[in-house]
C-alpha cells in the first residue's frame, strides 16, 4: 500500500526541522566569528562587540539545546577551547589596533593575564583528570555498604567538564575585554581577568584538596582487600552475570525478580561501570568488576553458580573460572537462530522454558547435548494474567510489539520496515480498536530504514490519538502521586552530578522491607497509569514502564514478529498474530517457525486484519484456541510445578554439582603420582596454583578448555 505524499511529508517535517535548527546554529556561529575577525581588523568597535556577543549567545544555545553538535565540533578539532581562544584573540587584536599610536605596552598586562587564565584552565583540567583517576575504583557496587572505602561526594560538575568550565570561568574575562574595547579603558579588562583568575584559582584549589591523602578514596589494593572481605562475609551462592550496553539492560532486568525470590545469598555481577545504575530497582547486591584480574577473585569465593541472560564477548572471561558452574538462561526464546546460538555449548547447562526449545537445540546441531538442557519454564510469567474472555467494553485493545532487525540482516526479522505502517493504518481504521505500540528498544540500531519506519508509525498513532478523548483529571492526579512515591523509593539520593563513587556512598544496603514497598508502589503506578488513559486512547509505549507484561494484561490481541514476545504472550492464552514479511509462503512459514502454529499469519499488506479482529471479538470464529493451549505447553512447559519452583530446583541442583566438583578438586591425593612435572606442591594439578601463594591481587592465568 503506497504511502500518500502528504503523510510522508508530515512525518519528514520533524527531521527537517532538526536539521534546519542545527544548520542555523552552525551558520550563526560561523558568521559571528567572521564578523568578529572583520571588526578586529578594521577595527570597527560596534561590529566587534556585536559579533562577540552573538558568538557567546550561540555557545549558550549550543550547550543548552544542541548538545549533539558539541561532539561534532570536537571531532572537527574546533572544540570549546579552540573557539574560546579564537574569540579572545580577536578581541586582543581589536584592542591593539584601536587608535593611531602603538598600544602594545598599554595592553601587554591584559594579554599576560589572559595567558595566565588559559594556563590555569589547563592546570585545572590536568588536576581534574588526576582526581577522576583517584576516584576510579577497581570495584563498583550498589546496595552494599562501602563506607569503609572513605568515599566522598564528587567535585562540582563545573570543575569536571572543561567546556562548561571554560565558558563560565572565562565569561568575566571576555566581558572585561569587551568593555575595554568599548571604552578604551584597560581597567575593565583587568577587572574581568581578575575575576576569571580568582574563579580558576579557587577551582584549582578545590581539586587539589581532593588529592590530599586523607581526602582520596581507598586505593586499589585497599579496595580489593575490602571486596575479598565482603565476599567472605556475604558468602554468595548464585549470581547473575551480565555484560552489555544501556539498550540491553532489559535482558538482565527480567531476571532480577526471579533471582531475588530464590532467597539465599544471590549477587549480580556486571562488567560495565555505566550499567550499575541502569539496572531496574532491586535490593540485590550488585558488583561491577571491569578488569579480568578482579573478576578472577570470584574463583576463591563461595559463589557456585552464575546465570547468563545473554552472550557477550566478555562472557568467555568468566567461563575460565573453574570453581563455578554456568547456566545460560537467555532473555527470551523464539524460533530465530539466535535462540540456539552455538555459543551456548560453552556453558555447563542451557536452561530453557519447555520441550520446544530442547527440540530446537537438537535440530540445530550446535553442540549442545540434550543432557545439558534443563526445562525450567519462564519464572517471570507469573505477572501475566490468563485469558478472561473477549473484549467486554467498546474497544478492543491491540498490542503491536514488533522485534528489531537483528544483527544477521535476515529479511523478515522485523515487520516494522515492510508491514508496520500498513498494519497500523488497518488497525486505526477500525473505530473500535485501541492500539498500543511497543517497539523493541534496539529498533533502528542496525538498519536506518527500521528507525525511520518506527518514527512514521509513532506519528501515525499520535495523530490518531489526538482525535480521541482527553485524559481523566482525577486519574491523572493519582498517577502523579504514584509516580512520586515510586521515585521516592527508587531514586538515588545522590545529586544529579554524582559520579560512581558518590553513588556507591549513597546507594548502600537497603532498609528491610524496601523491596516489598517498591513492589507495591510499582503495582500502584501500573494501575494508575492505565486508569489515567481514556478507554480508547492509542498509546506509544516506550521505556521501562509500563513493562511488556503489563501491556500483555491490557491487550486483547498481540501482533508481533517471530520473537520471544510470542512465547511469553502464550502464557495469557489470548489470540495473537504474526507478520510474515519474509520470502516464505504461509505454509512454509508455519513449518519453519513452530511458534506460529497457533497464530493468524498476516501478510505485509495487512489484508487479514479485519477478519482477525472479528475472531477476537467473537470467540466462535477463533479457530486457534485449543492450538494455543497445546503450544503454550510445548513452549513454556507444564503449569505444575510452577516455573518459579522449577527454576529454584535447577539452581539448587547446579549449586550442588558445583560443590561436589569443588570437593573432588580439593580432595586430590597428597602424594604426587609418578611421572608428574617436578617443582609442584603435593596435590597440585598441572597448571594449578595455590590461592594463598598467589595472593588476592595476583593476576590469574586462564585455564584452557570448557569449565567442568
Amino acid at each position: 500500500m503506497p504511502e500518500p505524499s502528504s503523510r510522508r511529508s508530515r512525518t519528514a517535517r520533524p527531521r527537517r526541522r532538526r536539521i534546519t535548527v542545527k544548520l542555523l546554529v552552525l551558520a550563526g556561529l560561523a558568521a559571528a566569528f567572521a564578523a568578529q575577525a572583520v571588526g578586529a581588523l578594521l577595527p570597527h568597535v560596534p561590529l566587534l562587540l556585536g559579533a562577540t556577543a552573538a558568538a557567546l549567545a550561540a555557545e549558550g544555545v549550543l550547550y543548552r539545546w544542541q548538545r549533539s553538535m558539541v561532539s561534532l565540533f570536537a571531532k572537527s578539532h574546533a572544540d570549546i577551547t579552540v573557539r574560546h581562544v579564537l574569540r579572545d584573540l580577536l578581541l586582543v587584536v581589536g584592542l591593539l589596533r584601536l587608535g593611531e599610536q602603538p598600544r602594545e605596552t598599554v595592553y601587554a598586562p591584559l594579554v599576560a593575564g589572559l595567558l595566565a587564565c588559559y594556563a590555569l584552565h589547563c592546570a585545572i583540567q590536568a588536576v581534574s583528570v588526576l582526581v577522576r583517576r583517584s576516584r576510579t575504583l577497581p570495584v563498583v557496587t550498589r546496595n552494599i555498604d562501602a563506607s569503609a572505602l572513605r568515599l566522598s561526594p564528587a567535585a562540582p560538575v563545573l570543575l569536571r567538564r572543561p567546556g562548561h568550565r571554560l565558558l563560565v570561568f572565562g565569561l568575566p574575562a571576555t566581558a572585561g575585554l569587551l568593555a575595554t574595547v568599548a571604552a578604551d579603558a584597560p581597567v575593565y579588562g583587568a577587572a574581568g581577568l581578575s575575576v576569571t583568575l580568582a574563579l580558576s584559582g579557587a577551582g584549582l584549589g578545590a581539586l587539589l584538596l581532593r588529592l590530599l591523602p586523607g581526602r582520596r578514596p581507598a586505593g586499589e589494593r585497599e579496595v580489593l582487600d575490602w571486596f575479598d572481605a565482603w565476599l567472605a562475609a556475604y558468602r554468595p551462592t548464585v549470581g547473575l552475570y551480565f555484560s552489555g550496553g544501556a539498550a540491553s539492560a532489559y535482558q538482565a532486568d527480567m531476571w532480577l525478580e526471579p533471582l531475588a525470590r530464590l532467597g539465599g545469598r544471590p549477587v549480580v555481577v556486571l562488567r560495565e561501570r555505566s550499567m550499575v545504575h541502569r539496572l531496574a530497582a532491586t535490593d540485590l547486591p550488585i558488583v561491577c568488576l571491569p578488569k579480568v584480574s578482579t573478576l578472577m577473585r570470584l574463583e576463591h569465593s563461595s559463589l557456585q553458580v552464575l546465570l547468563h541472560p545473554s552472550n557477550s564477548g566478555k562472557t568467555s572471561q568468566v567461563l575460565r573460572i573453574p570453581t563455578l558452574k554456568h547456566a545460560f538462561v537467555n532473555h527470551g526464546e523464539s524460533d530465530k537462530p539466535s535462540s540456539c546460538n552455538p555459543y551456548a555449548k560453552a556453558y555447563d547447562q542451557v536452561w530453557v522454558a519447555g520441550p520446544a526449545a530442547r527440540e530446537r537445540y537438537a535440530l540445530a546441531e550446535v553442540g549442545v547435548e540434550d543432557k545439558d538442557v534443563v526445562e525450567i519454564g519462564r519464572p517471570q510469567l507469573d505477572a501475566v494474567r490468563p485469558y478472561a474472555g473477549p473484549p467486554a467494553g467498546p474497544y478492543t485493545t491491540v498490542l503491536y510489539a514488533p522485534t528489531w532487525e537483528g544483527w544477521d540482516g535476515v529479511p523478515g526479522n522485523t515487520s516494522v520496515v515492510t508491514a508496520g505502517e500498513n498494519l497500523v493504518r488497518a488497525l486505526l481504521a477500525d473505530p473500535g480498536v485501541r492500539l498500543l505500540y511497543k517497539p523493541h528498544p534496539l529498533t533502528g540500531s542496525v538498519d536506518p530504514r527500521a528507525g525511520a519506519a518506527d518514527l512514521r508509525i509513532r506519528e501515525l498513532i499520535r495523530a490518531a490519538g489526538r482525535q480521541r478523548p482527553g485524559a481523566r483529571p482525577a486519574a491523572a492526579a493519582e498517577l502523579v502521586r504514584c509516580a512520586a512515591e515510586w521515585d521516592r523509593l527508587t531514586r538515588s539520593v545522590s545529586r544529579a552530578g554524582a559520579d560512581q563513587v558518590e553513588r556507591m556512598l549513597t546507594r548502600t544496603a537497603p532498609e528491610p522491607g524496601r523491596a516489598q514497598a517498591v513492589a507495591r508502589a510499582a503495582a500502584a503506578w501500573d494501575e494508575a497509569y492505565w486508569a489515567a488513559l481514556p478507554a480508547g486512547e492509542h498509546r506509544v509505549v516506550t521505556g521501562a514502564r509500563p513493562a511488556l507484561y503489563s501491556c500483555f494484561n491490557r491487550a486483547d490481541l498481540l501482533i508481533s514478529d517471530v520473537s520471544s514476545v510470542i512465547s511469553d504472550f502464550l502464557a495469557s492464552g489470548k489470540p495473537y498474530a504474526v507478520a510474515n514479511t519474509g520470502p516464505l509462503d504461509e505454509k512454509a512459514f508455519r513449518a519453519a517457525f513452530p511458534t506460529v502454529a497457533a497464530a493468524t499469519v498476516l501478510t505485509p499488506d495487512a489484508a487479514g486484519v479485519p477478519a482477525l479482529l472479528r475472531a477476537v471479538r467473537h470467540p466462535r470464529e477463533d479457530g486457534y484456541a485449543e492450538a494455543r493451549a497445546a503450544l503454550a505447553r510445548r513452549l513454556l512447559g507444564p503449569a505444575e510445578p510452577p516455573a518459579r519452583e522449577r527454576f529454584g530446583a535447577a539452581v539448587r541442583a547446579l549449586c550442588a554439582a558445583a560443590a561436589e566438583r569443588r570437593a573432588r578438586r580439593d580432595g586430590r591425593p597428597a602424594a604426587e603420582p609418578p611421572g608428574e612435572l617436578p617443582g609442584r606442591h603435593p596435590g597440585q594439578l598441572p597448571g594449578q596454583r595455590q590461592g594463598v601463594a598467589a595472593g588476592p591481587g595476583a593476576v590469574r592465568p586462564p585455564r584452557s578448555g570448557r569449565p567442568g
